[in-house]
């Protein structure tokens, strides 16, 4: 199953695919349009994967394979964290299996999430892998964080469990495998059907330095 768009009601559910959903150039093109088409139709967003990830976030084959437009490439990724992050609809991600690097940060661009409670997790591996934050990366995680858990995720590269998730604020709430898209789009339904020029120039404003560190 390739990435699908599909409605709950006035919730846009966004499945990003049924493989690691890592950050290609393709597959951002098509989160876009995707989003484009969630502001005109929907009042909620809801992104999920299927199986065992939600994803592994950069395309590091590609990047390997086209070392020259790193740059170009990044400020793409980012530029997507920085639109999700502002969206001007209640947004919440159904993380339904592994969010490791970007896929986390993805994830965390959100203002809910919810996590699978058995399987999966949540990492920054950035440490690990000898690839340090960008400026803008490390603003993300740090707006949503407390320092002490931004300490622990940023620094060590834990891997968070869905109940570690949850304890450190990571995650919103768990929930079993088969309700974890479901209590996503529950978390939004309450709140859904606020003015979308008011609720994005308040997240605009909330997160403001950090936008302007992702871009």
């Amino acid at each position: 199953m390739a990435m699908n768009l599909h409605y709950q009601d006035k919730i846009a559910v966004l499945t990003l695919g049924d493989d690691e959903n890592r950050f290609s150039p393709d597959w951002l093109d098509t989160v876009n349009t995707h989003l484009d088409t969630v502001e005109r139709e929907a009042q909620g967003l809801v992104t999920t994967g299927s199986g065992k990830f939600y994803s592994n976030g950069l395309d590091l084959d590609w990047l390997t394979a086209n070392g020259d437009r790193a740059e170009w490439y990044v400020a793409r990724v980012q530029e997507l964290f920085a639109r999700i992050l502002t969206f001007p609809l209640p947004t919440a991600a159904a993380v339904n299996g592994h969010a490791f690097g970007a896929g986390a940060m993805l994830a965390i661009a959100h203002d809910y999430r919810v996590m699978r409670a058995d399987r999966g997790y949540y990492c920054f591996p950035e440490v690990d892998i000898n690839i340090p934050f960008t400026p803008g990366m490390a603003a993300l995680v740090q707006a949503k964080l407390s320092p002490q858990a931004a300490v622990t995720a940023m620094t060590t590269g834990h891997r968070f469990t869905g109940p570690d998730a949850l304890a450190a604020g990571l995650v919103d709430a768990t929930a079993p495998e088969t309700e974890v898209r479901t209590a996503a789009v529950d978390r939004l339904t309450p709140i859904i059907g606020k003015n979308p020029t008011t609720l994005a120039a308040i997240k605009t404003t909330m997160y403001s330095t950090v936008t302007a560190a992702l871009r």
